[in-house]
Protein backbone atom coordinates (compact mmCIF):
# COMPACT_ATOMS: atom_id res chain seq x y z
CA UNK A 1 0.00 0.00 0.00
CA UNK A 2 1.59 3.16 -0.90
CA UNK A 3 2.68 5.32 2.24
CA UNK A 4 3.12 9.08 3.28
CA UNK A 5 6.23 9.57 1.42
CA UNK A 6 4.69 7.87 -1.81
CA UNK A 7 1.99 10.49 -1.96
CA UNK A 8 4.29 13.57 -1.49
CA UNK A 9 5.53 11.99 -4.66
CA UNK A 10 2.08 11.70 -6.39
CA UNK A 11 1.38 15.53 -5.30
CA UNK A 12 4.63 16.74 -6.70
CA UNK A 13 3.90 14.99 -9.73
CA UNK A 14 0.39 16.65 -10.04
CA UNK A 15 1.69 20.39 -10.08
CA UNK A 16 2.00 21.67 -13.49
CA UNK A 17 -2.01 21.05 -13.54
CA UNK A 18 -2.30 23.20 -10.43
CA UNK A 19 -3.61 26.88 -11.96
CA UNK A 20 -5.16 25.90 -14.68
CA UNK A 21 -8.78 25.11 -16.11
CA UNK A 22 -8.87 21.40 -16.17
CA UNK A 23 -10.97 19.42 -18.51
CA UNK A 24 -12.33 16.24 -16.63
CA UNK A 25 -13.46 12.46 -18.32
CA UNK A 26 -14.42 9.20 -16.26
CA UNK A 27 -13.77 6.30 -19.22
CA UNK A 28 -14.05 3.39 -16.37
CA UNK A 29 -17.59 2.86 -15.02
CA UNK A 30 -17.11 2.88 -11.76
CA UNK A 31 -14.67 6.23 -11.83
CA UNK A 32 -18.04 7.43 -13.64
CA UNK A 33 -20.35 6.37 -11.08
CA UNK A 34 -18.27 8.45 -8.72
CA UNK A 35 -19.73 12.11 -10.16
CA UNK A 36 -15.69 13.43 -9.88
CA UNK A 37 -15.14 14.37 -13.30
CA UNK A 38 -18.63 16.10 -13.59
CA UNK A 39 -18.17 17.79 -10.65
CA UNK A 40 -14.58 19.44 -11.34
CA UNK A 41 -15.19 19.73 -15.32
CA UNK A 42 -14.44 23.28 -16.36
CA UNK A 43 -13.32 24.22 -12.43
CA UNK A 44 -9.82 25.19 -11.88
CA UNK A 45 -7.49 23.09 -9.98
CA UNK A 46 -6.04 25.48 -7.03
CA UNK A 47 -4.13 22.98 -4.99
CA UNK A 48 -3.07 19.22 -4.70
CA UNK A 49 -1.57 17.90 -1.40
CA UNK A 50 -0.89 15.16 0.25
CA UNK A 51 -2.41 14.50 4.00
CA UNK A 52 -1.08 11.08 5.37
CA UNK A 53 -2.36 8.33 3.00
CA UNK A 54 -4.68 10.70 1.48
CA UNK A 55 -4.30 12.60 -1.62
CA UNK A 56 -6.43 16.07 -1.60
CA UNK A 57 -7.41 18.07 -4.74
CA UNK A 58 -8.82 21.42 -4.45
CA UNK A 59 -10.94 23.02 -7.13
CA UNK A 60 -12.47 26.31 -7.61
CA UNK A 61 -15.45 26.88 -5.84
CA UNK A 62 -14.99 24.32 -2.62
CA UNK A 63 -14.76 21.08 -4.31
CA UNK A 64 -12.43 18.54 -3.11
CA UNK A 65 -11.89 15.19 -4.59
CA UNK A 66 -10.20 12.89 -2.08
CA UNK A 67 -7.50 9.70 -3.65
CA UNK A 68 -6.94 7.05 -1.69
CA UNK A 69 -4.85 4.18 -3.17
CA UNK A 70 -5.30 1.56 -0.98
CA UNK A 71 -3.36 -1.25 -2.45
CA UNK A 72 -4.44 -1.12 -6.38
CA UNK A 73 -4.95 2.76 -6.63
CA UNK A 74 -2.09 4.59 -9.06
CA UNK A 75 -1.40 8.09 -10.71
CA UNK A 76 -0.03 8.59 -13.84
CA UNK A 77 0.89 12.06 -15.10
CA UNK A 78 2.33 12.81 -18.60
CA UNK A 79 1.92 15.07 -21.65
CA UNK A 80 -1.14 15.08 -23.39
CA UNK A 81 -1.78 12.55 -26.35
CA UNK A 82 0.44 10.09 -24.59
CA UNK A 83 -0.18 6.77 -25.38
CA UNK A 84 -2.22 4.45 -22.65
CA UNK A 85 -4.12 1.71 -22.65
CA UNK A 86 -7.09 0.41 -20.69
CA UNK A 87 -9.64 2.84 -18.69
CA UNK A 88 -8.86 5.15 -15.88
CA UNK A 89 -11.27 5.96 -13.10
CA UNK A 90 -10.49 10.01 -14.01
CA UNK A 91 -9.01 12.14 -16.26
CA UNK A 92 -7.92 16.06 -16.01
CA UNK A 93 -6.44 17.85 -18.78
CA UNK A 94 -4.84 20.83 -18.13
CA UNK A 95 -1.74 23.39 -19.31
CA UNK A 96 -0.72 20.47 -22.12
CA UNK A 97 -0.60 17.72 -19.28
CA UNK A 98 -2.65 14.87 -18.39
CA UNK A 99 -2.97 12.98 -15.24
CA UNK A 100 -5.03 9.57 -14.90
CA UNK A 101 -6.13 7.52 -11.76
CA UNK A 102 -5.96 4.01 -11.98
CA UNK A 103 -7.95 0.88 -10.15
CA UNK A 104 -9.67 3.82 -7.43
CA UNK A 105 -10.36 2.11 -5.05
CA UNK A 106 -11.43 5.28 -2.31
CA UNK A 107 -12.09 8.60 -5.05
CA UNK A 108 -14.73 10.64 -3.18
CA UNK A 109 -16.05 14.07 -3.00
CA UNK A 110 -15.49 14.69 0.26
CA UNK A 111 -12.80 15.09 2.98
CA UNK A 112 -14.36 14.38 5.97
CA UNK A 113 -12.01 10.96 6.25
CA UNK A 114 -9.31 13.73 6.77
CA UNK A 115 -10.81 15.30 9.30
CA UNK A 116 -10.75 12.26 11.63
CA UNK A 117 -6.25 11.32 11.10
CA UNK A 118 -4.07 12.43 12.81
CA UNK A 119 -1.33 15.06 12.34
CA UNK A 120 0.83 14.15 9.34
CA UNK A 121 3.90 12.71 10.21
CA UNK A 122 5.61 14.88 7.29
CA UNK A 123 4.05 18.20 7.61
CA UNK A 124 6.30 21.12 8.29
CA UNK A 125 4.45 21.64 11.48
CA UNK A 126 3.87 18.23 13.19
CA UNK A 127 5.99 18.19 16.55
CA UNK A 128 6.77 14.76 17.09
CA UNK A 129 6.84 15.20 20.87
CA UNK A 130 2.50 16.02 20.11
CA UNK A 131 2.67 13.01 18.35
CA UNK A 132 3.89 11.05 21.29
CA UNK A 133 1.36 12.92 23.22
CA UNK A 134 -1.28 12.02 21.52
CA UNK A 135 -0.73 8.44 21.10
CA UNK A 136 -0.33 8.12 25.56
CA UNK A 137 -4.22 10.17 25.40
CA UNK A 138 -5.52 8.42 22.90
CA UNK A 139 -4.29 4.61 22.36
CA UNK A 140 -5.14 1.96 24.92
CA UNK A 141 -1.72 1.09 27.23
CA UNK A 142 -2.20 -3.02 26.51
CA UNK A 143 -2.22 -2.12 22.86
CA UNK A 144 0.87 -3.51 20.04
CA UNK A 145 2.62 -0.60 19.05
CA UNK A 146 2.67 -2.31 15.86
CA UNK A 147 -1.47 -1.52 15.74
CA UNK A 148 -0.90 1.82 16.93
CA UNK A 149 1.55 3.28 14.78
CA UNK A 150 -0.59 2.77 11.63
CA UNK A 151 -3.60 3.84 13.26
CA UNK A 152 -3.81 6.82 10.99
CA UNK A 153 -6.29 8.08 13.59
CA UNK A 154 -3.47 8.58 16.34
CA UNK A 155 -0.24 9.51 13.44
CA UNK A 156 -1.41 9.56 9.73
CA UNK A 157 1.59 8.53 6.96
CA UNK A 158 3.15 5.34 8.20
CA UNK A 159 2.24 2.10 6.52
CA UNK A 160 3.75 -1.69 7.12
CA UNK A 161 6.79 -0.66 5.38
CA UNK A 162 8.04 2.18 7.35
CA UNK A 163 6.57 0.62 10.67
CA UNK A 164 8.58 -2.35 9.78
CA UNK A 165 11.87 -0.12 9.19
CA UNK A 166 11.74 2.31 11.30
CA UNK A 167 10.97 -0.27 14.73
CA UNK A 168 13.94 -2.49 13.60
CA UNK A 169 16.20 0.65 13.33
CA UNK A 170 14.66 1.81 17.45
CA UNK A 171 15.39 -2.07 18.43
CA UNK A 172 11.80 -2.35 19.26
CA UNK A 173 9.60 -5.10 19.00
CA UNK A 174 5.93 -4.62 16.64
CA UNK A 175 4.87 -7.06 19.92
CA UNK A 176 5.61 -4.72 22.37
CA UNK A 177 2.69 -2.79 24.73
CA UNK A 178 2.20 0.73 24.11
CA UNK A 179 2.14 0.80 27.60
CA UNK A 180 5.02 -0.78 27.87
CA UNK A 181 7.47 2.23 25.72
CA UNK A 182 8.97 4.69 27.51
CA UNK A 183 8.77 8.31 26.05
CA UNK A 184 12.53 8.15 24.27
CA UNK A 185 11.52 5.01 22.30
CA UNK A 186 8.32 6.02 20.80
CA UNK A 187 10.08 9.51 19.67
CA UNK A 188 13.11 7.26 18.13
CA UNK A 189 11.03 5.26 16.15
CA UNK A 190 8.57 8.56 15.06
CA UNK A 191 11.87 10.54 14.52
CA UNK A 192 13.88 8.23 12.61
CA UNK A 193 10.60 7.77 10.25
CA UNK A 194 9.68 11.23 10.18
CA UNK A 195 13.34 11.44 8.51
CA UNK A 196 13.81 8.81 6.59
CA UNK A 197 10.31 9.46 5.07
CA UNK A 198 11.35 12.96 4.25
CA UNK A 199 14.50 11.48 2.56
CA UNK A 200 12.46 8.93 0.74
CA UNK A 201 10.70 12.03 -1.25
CA UNK A 202 13.56 13.70 -2.23
CA UNK A 203 14.45 10.05 -4.02
CA UNK A 204 16.96 8.80 -1.35
CA UNK A 205 14.66 6.06 -0.14
CA UNK A 206 16.92 3.67 2.12
CA UNK A 207 17.72 0.54 1.70
CA UNK A 208 15.40 -2.51 3.55
CA UNK A 209 16.81 -4.08 6.58
CA UNK A 210 13.84 -6.43 7.57
CA UNK A 211 10.57 -5.86 5.28
CA UNK A 212 9.50 -8.36 3.14
CA UNK A 213 13.20 -10.42 4.12
CA UNK A 214 11.51 -12.82 6.24
CA UNK A 215 13.96 -16.11 6.34
CA UNK A 216 17.08 -13.89 5.75
CA UNK A 217 19.40 -12.67 7.75
CA UNK A 218 19.23 -9.52 9.96
CA UNK A 219 21.78 -6.97 8.66
CA UNK A 220 22.88 -6.00 12.16
CA UNK A 221 22.33 -9.39 14.28
CA UNK A 222 22.28 -12.54 11.92
CA UNK A 223 18.69 -14.10 13.49
CA UNK A 224 16.34 -15.06 11.00
CA UNK A 225 14.42 -12.53 10.15
CA UNK A 226 10.36 -13.97 10.41
CA UNK A 227 6.95 -12.31 9.52
CA UNK A 228 3.37 -12.69 11.37
CA UNK A 229 0.04 -11.16 11.17
CA UNK A 230 -0.46 -8.82 13.88
CA UNK A 231 -3.83 -7.52 15.28
CA UNK A 232 -6.93 -7.12 14.61
CA UNK A 233 -6.69 -6.19 10.95
CA UNK A 234 -3.61 -9.29 10.21
CA UNK A 235 -0.99 -6.53 8.62
CA UNK A 236 1.82 -8.32 7.73
CA UNK A 237 4.72 -7.69 10.36
CA UNK A 238 8.57 -8.12 9.73
CA UNK A 239 11.02 -8.27 13.02
CA UNK A 240 14.10 -9.73 14.22
CA UNK A 241 13.49 -11.35 17.63
CA UNK A 242 17.45 -11.17 17.56
CA UNK A 243 17.84 -7.62 18.32
CA UNK A 244 13.36 -6.72 18.88
CA UNK A 245 12.93 -8.77 21.51
CA UNK A 246 9.98 -9.24 23.45
CA UNK A 247 10.86 -10.71 26.93
CA UNK A 248 6.59 -11.84 27.23
CA UNK A 249 6.74 -13.62 23.81
CA UNK A 250 8.48 -17.08 22.79
CA UNK A 251 8.89 -17.76 19.22
CA UNK A 252 7.68 -21.31 17.78
CA UNK A 253 8.43 -21.22 14.12
CA UNK A 254 5.22 -22.03 12.09
CA UNK A 255 5.79 -22.64 7.77
CA UNK A 256 2.65 -21.46 6.58
CA UNK A 257 0.94 -24.57 4.80
CA UNK A 258 1.91 -25.48 0.95
CA UNK A 259 4.38 -21.90 0.83
CA UNK A 260 7.87 -22.88 0.97
CA UNK A 261 8.71 -19.41 0.13
CA UNK A 262 11.09 -16.98 2.44
CA UNK A 263 8.02 -14.65 2.89
CA UNK A 264 5.44 -17.48 4.43
CA UNK A 265 8.16 -17.98 7.67
CA UNK A 266 5.79 -17.23 10.21
CA UNK A 267 6.08 -17.48 13.99
CA UNK A 268 3.34 -18.31 16.60
CA UNK A 269 3.66 -16.30 19.91
CA UNK A 270 3.31 -18.04 23.18
CA UNK A 271 3.07 -15.53 26.02
CA UNK A 272 4.46 -16.42 29.08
Amino acid sequence: MPEGDTLRRVAARLQPLVGHRVEAESPHPRGLATGIARAVDGRVLERVEAVGKNLLLAFEGGVVVRSHLRMTGRWRVGRVGSTRSGLPWLVLRAGGWEATQWNGPALTLERGAVARLGPDLLADGTDVADVVARIRRLAEPGSLVGEALVDQRLVAGIGNMWLAEALWQARVSPWRRVGQLGDAELRSVLEWARTAMRAAVAGERPRRAVYRRAGRGCPRCGARIVARGLGEANRTAYWCPGCQPDAGVVWALRPRSGDSSRDALLRDPVRR
